[in-house]
């Protein structure tokens, strides 16, 4: 279970290749009987009329596609422009049918466009929800009505599905259609888990249905116009073989349904001509899938090009600025598919047999060997190519340089090798593409293995799949031998096919094994935090928590003027920032926007955590999403007593503390070395009761080093040490606090309550303001029906999940001291970006990545900088 869960991706990655690799076998069993040229015979039969109808029929299913968005705006009651609308569906959409649902999926391209209309990450989700919703309702409908009213024979693998079965199916279908509608004219919102989904109106999700019907029909007309030898009258039992496809590729997840689509329509169509439905499927994938992909790509680079070759855009409106801005997020992911798709093409070519009139032509001015060179190098651009997509993806200026000149040596060797003057033409264009677009590629980065994920290696690997495949269904006429290999003629297509197979499975698997082996990418080097600096910094602080700095697990961002800095430390791809920065406000805004561009060259996501209100004006400037995550209990001292009703209950936990024998005392941090064995057995019995380990980042740890640089306030009993916390201090004696608070497991919490009550005694004494009884996670959320998800989500946690933390009862505890109650903020660049971010700062607090073991040697230590000079 442990293995499933640390390689879950590489294992998903896996079985897309094995599901493709399956599907391809099944596609080369049917169609066994037929030959290559024969499918090249029948694309040459196809008539214009019969392609203008597929591109027609195109056009409107894509048009039918926007409605969903608009759709499903209307059932979440958002309203955007229908420009908008379209065009998050069609990026999306162009994204999803070619790549599938493992990677740059349309969800992304929906998110990036939504959220830079004003829509939150929670309203992109319910689009997204009552999209796939309007999707699957329309397959459904129409499945039902063909299966009930227009039965076929239909055998799959050999079982055969009767007329009865179908019917039942249809009856099955349309039954939970009519369910559908009449639940959503119940009801106008449905709770899950907490919170309040919307439900579409009656009419409303009878408009799904209608348009999903119309989007389907049209999508399945595409390819049936194609078809050989079909008249209108089988349309209903060829939808239902189209549908059944439709929805067997959704759930393979394999990368655009290569393989697994085209397999379940040769076994549901097996009185077509094998030939023309062949010939019906590629010419569908190139109107249905590649056509809309191009045109997206190319719309996408025009505007992200014109974004940095016309500097005068700057004077356009708001509105013209932000759709910039959209297209300059998406257009990445349009580019690097398109180059994929090139490199594609490139290996399916290179398994191709050339055409012969052309080597008779090329064996006039090239000799054969730079014709079999041409051959193998053209192979292996298209190989790369596959590989560098993810880089453009990030917009590496160095996958943007191989890119570039891999294009141009595509071009060359494409005619070389055969004067593919097509495909030449199509490398060139993407040059041009590619070259248009050039200062989107800025981040100055080395492209690593850290860019191919498993998804990327799993579409990759389907492509490599495939054109082995089309070279093995290409000359499955050849006997092969041992001599093949080394067969160089003219005629030797097949000879090239497989020397080019070898040399692409080689760089294919050399370049995963890199993947596998290579270490991971270190973070950037640690900036080292003088003491002067330390000593500017929290001399201005009106916040304790600026103590985390001197835990030795951090990264430092120092500003120029050399009086504040910002700490943060890098997890995984996410740069999380630690709190407020310190120091004076003035130096905040500037901190934290290097910060930002320092994670976006490094191609990483932001995230600052914990900040207070003082920072969330410079985080609304970034643009960042910004979520609640707490409330932080702070008292205030210079009213602070125990006397009268209010602090009854102290002293009464004061008095039976004191009955127990119980004894506090402040330990100066020049004696605290002495009491370290004492404190570390407390320590261990407690880290033992409580079943955990020693946490990072976010706050201290048992620390000889880190502990030695603060007073530390005890309680005896007897001799005997039984509890201990360090304190906290800033130079300014604005607020006082703790970091470390450990017991022995017997200890009463009345003994806990001596221990905080005298401490904030000792600091109103000591000229203290406040003091911070700390943080009470997800507290303070509002989570009204209108609420975003996250507050939503966090207080049914608060509410439901105190076996799991206790979170309500460590607000009740903290709020017998009458604390007043500040809030504290999570902001990311984007929603994603929070998600994502939250699973790596997890992992840096629970000791991953950026804990103090990992960075004992990149931090500097600040030797000789004694807490104690601070809290004195």
């Amino acid at each position: 279970m442990a293995f499933a869960t640390r390689y879950r991706a590489a294992l998903s990655g896996g079985v897309l290749l094995l599901v493709t690799a399956l599907a391809l076998f099944a596609v080369h069993s049917l169609l066994a009987e037929v030959r290559l040229d024969h499918v090249r015979a029948a694309l040459s039969a196809l008539g214009w009329g019969q392609v203008a109808a597929a591109l027609l029929f195109t056009a409107g299913s894509y048009l039918a596609l926007t409605c969903y968005d608009v759709l499903a705006l209307r059932v979440i009651a958002r309203t955007v422009p229908y420009r908008v609308a379209a065009l998050a569906s069609f990026t999306s959409y162009t994204l999803s049918h070619n790549l599938g649902l493992s990677l740059l999926t349309g969800g992304s391209a929906r998110y990036r466009i939504y959220t830079a209309a004003g829509l939150s990450g929670g309203d992109v989700a319910r689009v997204i929800a009552n999209a796939t919703l309007t999707f699957w309702s329309g397959i459904a409908a129409l499945s039902g009505i063909g299966l009930l009213l227009w039965p076929v024979p239909l055998h799959l693998a050999g079982v055969e599905i009767g007329a009865g079965v179908q019917r039942a199916i249809g009856v099955v279908l349309l039954g939970a259609i009519v369910a559908l509608v009449a639940f959503a004219g119940r009801r106008r919102s449905v709770g899950v888990f907490g919170w309040r989904v919307a439900l579409p109106t009656r009419r409303q999700a009878v408009a799904m249905i209608l348009v999903s019907a119309c989007d389907v029909g049209l999508a399945s007309a595409a390819l049936f116009v194609l078809v050989p030898g079909l008249a209108w009258g089988g349309f209903p039992a060829f939808f239902v073989g189209y549908a059944l496809a439709i929805v067997i590729a959704a759930i393979s997840h394999a990368p655009g349904g290569i393989g697994v689509f085209e397999a379940v329509i040769l076994l549901a169509l097996p009185q077509v001509d094998r030939s023309g439905l062949a010939a019906a499927l590629l010419a569908y994938r190139a109107c249905y899938y590649l056509l809309p992909l191009v045109v997206a790509a190319v719309m996408m680079a025009w505007r992200e090009g014109r974004r940095f070759h016309a500097p005068l855009d700057r004077l356009a409106t708001d509105v013209a600025v932000a759709g910039r801005s959209v297209m300059h997020t998406v257009a990445p992911a349009f580019i690097a598919t398109l180059v994929f798709t090139g490199g594609v093409m490139l290996l399916v070519s290179g398994a191709l047999p050339a055409l012969p009139g052309r080597l008779r032509d090329l064996a006039q001015v090239v000799p054969l060997p730079f014709v079999e060179a041409s051959h193998i190098a053209a192979s292996l651009v298209g190989t790369l190519l596959l590989f560098l997509a993810p880089g453009l993806y990030r917009r590496l200026d160095g996958a943007f340089i191989a890119t570039r000149a891999l294009l141009a040596a595509g071009v060359v060797f494409s005619l070389a090798k055969g004067i593919d003057y097509e495909e030449a033409g199509v490398l060139l264009a993407l040059l041009g593409v590619l070259q248009w677009s050039r200062g989107a590629f800025y981040r100055r980065t080395a492209f690593t293995g850290d860019l191919l994920s498993p998804g990327w290696l799993a579409a990759t690997g389907s492509a490599i799949l495939l054109a082995l495949w089309i070279g093995l269904f290409a000359f499955k006429h050849v006997e092969y031998r041992s001599a093949l290999w080394w067969d160089f003629a003219w005629r030797g297509d097949a000879s090239r096919f497989l020397r080019a197979s070898l040399a692409v499975s080689v760089l294919a698997v050399a370049m995963m094994l890199r993947r596998l082996l290579l270490a991971p990418a270190p973070p950037p080097a640690a900036v080292a935090l003088t003491g002067a600096a330390l000593h500017a910094a929290l001399a201005t602080t009106d916040h304790s928590d600026a103590m985390l700095a001197l835990t030795g697990d951090k990264r430092f961002l120092v500003a120029e003027t050399g009086d504040a800095f910002l700490a943060y430390q890098v997890q995984g791809r996410t740069w999380i920032a630690m709190g407020d920065p310190v120091g004076p406000r003035a130096a905040w805004p500037d901190l934290m926007w290097r910060l930002r561009g320092l994670a976006d060259a490094a191609q990483g996501r932001l995230l600052f955590y914990q900040i207070g209100p003082e920072a969330l004006p410079v985080a609304i400037d970034l643009g960042f999403a910004i979520v609640k995550y707490g409330e932080e209990a702070r008292v205030p001292l210079a009213g602070f007593t125990l006397a009268g009703p209010a602090g009854k209950p102290l002293r009464h936990a004061e008095r039976r503390a004191e009955k127990a024998g119980a004894v506090f005392e402040i330990v100066p941090a020049a004696a605290v070395p002495a009491l370290l064995p004492a404190l570390e057995a407390v320590s261990d019995e407690w880290l033992a009761a409580k079943g955990r380990s020693e946490k990072a980042f976010s706050l201290g740890r048992f620390d000889s080093d880190y502990l030695s640089r603060f007073d530390c306030a005890v309680v005896r009993e007897g001799e005997r040490i039984t509890a201990f916390a360090n304190l906290w201090a800033t130079p300014n004696r604005t607020e006082l606090s703790v970091d470390l608070m450990r017991h022995r497991d017997a200890l009463s919490y009345s003994a806990m309550d001596l221990l905080f009550a005298r401490l904030m005694v000792w600091g109103r004494d000591q000229g203290y303001a406040r003091f911070s009884l700390g943080l009470a996670p997800l507290s303070g959320l509002d989570a009204r029906r209108l609420a975003p998800l996250w507050a939503q989500a966090a207080n049914l946690v608060y509410r439901r999940g105190e076996g799991l933390y206790g979170f309500e009862g460590l607000r009740f505890y903290k709020q017998k001291f009458q604390p007043e109650w500040t809030p504290r903020y999570i902001a990311a660049n984007g929603d994603l970006a929070l998600a994502r971010g939250l699973f790596d700062l997890n992992r840096l607090i629970s000791g991953g990545r950026g804990s103090s073991a990992w960075m004992a040697d990149r931090c500097d230590p600040l030797p000789g900088f004694p807490g104690a000079a601070i809290a004195t």
